[in-house]
């Protein structure tokens, strides 16, 4: 059946049509507005640096009109000007999402990667950037981008023809200016770089900053008339320039013109950028007394500057002014118990001084409430190391550098905690990671030479130290010279170049070692000894290379006369503790161990939670039968360095002998273990301590390990009796008859033929 519609119903359908398709218009159109008011107000939010409000508009404008990648873009802006970086490349990919050509948002995404240490991230942001600037008319800013991550990635050429390009659209750019000078420097054409700042500072003749950069072009050619004169017209132009003002300072400082930098930097303290600048300067002239007094100064001019409070308690603690120190952070802990820098400066200290429980309060506290705060990981990785806990100190250490990659002092120390522990590899890769700025850094160069040493890659560090050394002649980088040439037996230029290194810092052990090195390859044993009595004696105020000395007299056979270099050494710097631990080990081999016992007594009533001294206390308890209070002295040392294997041991092995405690010396022994899990003595105790409780097949597997080393006979004895207990009465009976043979007097001989014969 076919119906048919009338004219009337017709013309309501057409009307009703019509009002829904304006109902729709009217929606789009609202929405479109809702965006452009959202946009409008964020923009004017974002311009006054009010980003958290920018943010909350251009959301809002995104939930209005979810498809429009400009709202995306300018959210992502707003989330850079917080520096949220997660949340702005989220933001960036939205847009991109939704319109694969924005050029903008390609290249923001670019600038991100290329700000990171990721050498992979380098390379994709090269490939985005050359697209866009083939693709369309290059900005400034896009192939300003492209010439810093080819820079990155070492190709120069490029770079510097990317670099060439920006000042030829930008004449001004002074930053795209510095980047060719250094392009220029890293071939070796300081003409050039010279020529590139040089027309910088003539296309901007009223920029202070221009003639900056050039003056430090040429302090860093180390021509200080041309720098010091550059920096003058700086000044010239703008006599409140603030940098300018501390370079001039900093160079009158590097010739000796002390009274002219300290009227520089009387007068930058005026400013208030650099308000504790002239205190830290007062600081770093030995004048303390003048520094704090300047310190207070700045923080009763300025109350509520919380960095002017943490300087002056930091120099109040350089003081030993304990009381001032605690009143003062007090004080703020009180008016604000969440003040955060106030609660890691307390914890600092706390570290610092052994209270490592209390230490640990403030630290997770202030933990939770900056949670990616660089710093807090650092002071916590600090007190993992002062408590023994190794592995700790490594993973708070990468998580400082994780939040923040450019911290170029941790990633140093990561470096050498890692080549201590746990091989050059791992220190090699640390390094190697540094953010590209860094690659060329003294301290990341002479670590990598430190790392490329222990893998035995002379040729590799040959090539860093020469880098280094066209830098600057570091101590650091003459002994790796004085080493590398002692390796490959140039004898005469290795002591020419640890001579030199001992100039500079005399004190250095590590230059005195090599040099003594170098005189012992040549066969010339007296000789060695004798130059380092010779450079002891130009040194008597020199505590560690009295020790050194004494030391080698010690190897040599000369006690009395090592005796005597320990004492100068303790004379020389009486606060420090090495030479009370050297003679009392001399007091041990010349039978005189209640002096030793003395010296240790005395090292911890001054340093309480000093655990080298308990230790050896609880050792000297343990030699002379004294085993309870040997046990004390071992259990404080678990407790202060949780990591300190030798306590673990000693510790589990007095507890499951004199102390009747099986089950608590196992897990101390297994803690040993488990620390370090080649030392045959620990594998003994564990073994041994399993076999007391009957598990004689896990006592064996320990037990077999240990006795690998002929070292220590006993092992073996242990062995034969947890073979014979475990059902291996052949094995047993063979493993103690080669025991016999080495010692059969041990009372461990008498009690295993006692019971493997009963066993057969």
């Amino acid at each position: 059946m076919k119906f048919r519609q009338s004219s009337r119903g017709k013309g309501l359908v057409i009307y009703y049509l019509l009002l829904l398709a304006l109902a729709f218009s009217g929606c789009a159109g609202s929405s479109a507005a809702r965006r452009d008011k959202h946009v409008a107000r964020g923009k004017q939010f974002a311009e006054k640096h009010d980003y958290s409000r920018a943010i909350l508009e251009f959301k809002n404008a995104a939930k209005a009109t979810p498809k429009d990648p400009e709202v995306y873009y300018q959210l992502g802006m707003a989330y850079l000007g917080t520096r949220d970086f997660r949340s702005a490349l989220g933001a960036f990919r939205q847009t991109l999402a939704l319109n694969p050509k924005h050029a903008q948002a390609q290249l923001r995404i670019a600038q991100m990667q290329a700000a990171t240490p990721n050498e992979k991230l380098w390379k994709d942001a090269d490939s985005t950037l050359k697209g866009l600037v083939e693709s369309a008319a290059p900005t400034p800013e896009m192939l300003q981008t492209l010439a810093l991550t080819e820079f990155k990635l070492h190709d120069m050429e490029h770079a510097i023809q990317d670099f060439e390009r920006v000042l030829a659209q930008s004449p001004g750019e002074l930053s795209a200016s510095v980047m060719l000078a250094m392009a220029k420097l890293s071939l070796k054409d300081a003409k050039g770089a010279e020529q590139v700042l040089q027309k910088a500072s003539q296309d901007a003749p009223a920029s202070a900053d221009a003639h900056r950069v050039l003056a430090d072009f040429y302090r860093d050619q180390k021509r200080l008339p041309e720098a010091e004169a550059e920096l003058r017209r700086a000044l010239e132009i703008d006599p409140n320039s603030g940098p300018s003002i501390l370079d001039l300072a900093k160079l009158e400082l590097a010739e000796g013109r002390n009274q002219e930098a300290e009227q520089n930097f009387k007068r930058l303290a005026t400013f208030e950028s650099y308000k504790s600048v002239y205190a830290y300067f007062l600081f770093e002239q030995g004048r303390r007394d003048d520094a704090i007094r300047e310190f207070e100064r700045v923080a009763r001019a300025n109350p509520d500057d919380r960095e002017a409070r943490t300087n002056l308690v930091a120099a109040y603690h350089t003081a030993n002014r304990m009381v001032d120190v605690n009143r003062i952070l007090s004080a703020a802990l009180k008016k604000n118990p969440r003040d955060v820098d106030a609660l890691l400066q307390r914890g600092e200290i706390f570290v610092q001084t052994g209270k490592y429980e209390q230490a640990e309060i403030d630290l997770n506290q202030v933990r939770s409430l900056r949670p990616t705060a660089p710093e807090v990981h650092y002071v916590l990785a600090k007190m993992n190391q002062a408590r023994g806990s190794t592995l700790a100190y490594r993973q708070e250490l990468s998580e400082a550098l994780r939040l923040n990659p450019y911290l170029e002092r941790i990633r140093v120390e990561l470096a050498q905690t890692l080549l201590t522990h746990s091989g050059a590899r791992a220190a090699l890769a640390v390094l190697d990671s540094a953010p590209a700025a860094q690659s060329r850094s003294i301290p990341i160069l002479v670590e990598r030479n430190w790392t490329l040493w222990a893998l035995g890659d002379t040729a590799e560090m040959r090539k860093g130290i020469d880098q280094g050394l066209s830098q600057v002649r570091s101590a650091d980088l003459l002994i790796q010279d004085g080493l590398c040439k002692l390796r490959s037996g140039d004898f005469a230029g290795a002591r020419t170049a640890l001579g030199e290194a001992l100039k500079i810092d005399p004190a250095d052990l590590r230059a005195l070692n090599a040099l003594h090195q170098a005189y012992v390859a040549q066969k010339d044993g007296p000789m060695a000894l004798q130059k380092v009595k010779e450079y002891a004696a130009r040194q008597p105020k020199s505590a560690p290379v009295q020790e050194f000395l004494g030391t080698l007299l010690v190897a040599d056979g000369d006690r009395t006369q090592a005796r005597a270099a320990f004492a100068v050494a303790k004379l020389a710097d009486p606060q420090s503790i090495d030479p009370d631990f050297s003679l009392a080990q001399l007091d041990v081999m010349e039978g005189k161990p209640e002096d030793a016992r003395k010296r240790l007594e005395g090292v911890l009533a001054t340093h309480r939670s000093n655990a080298t001294a308990e230790l050896w206390l609880g050792n000297l308890d343990d030699q002379r039968g004294n085993y309870p209070a040997a046990i004390e002295h071992f259990r404080k040392v678990v407790q202060m360095s949780p990591d300190n294997g030798q306590a673990s041991n000693n510790l589990a092995y007095l507890l499951a002998e004199y102390g009747k405690q099986p089950d608590v010396a196992l897990k101390y022994a297994e803690k040993a273990v488990e620390l370090a899990p080649d030392r045959p003595a620990y594998c003994d105790t564990l073994g041994w301590i399993l076999y007391r409780k009957g598990v004689y097949s896990s006592a064996v597997r320990y037990l077999e390990q240990a006795s690998r080393d002929p070292g220590n006979v006993v092992w073996k004895y242990h062995l034969a009796m947890a073979y014979a207990k475990a059902g291996q009465v052949s094995r047993g009976r063979t493993t103690l008859e080669a025991a016999l043979k080495i010692n059969p007097n041990l009372p461990e001989a008498k009690t295993a033929q006692q019971m493997i014969g009963s066993s057969r």
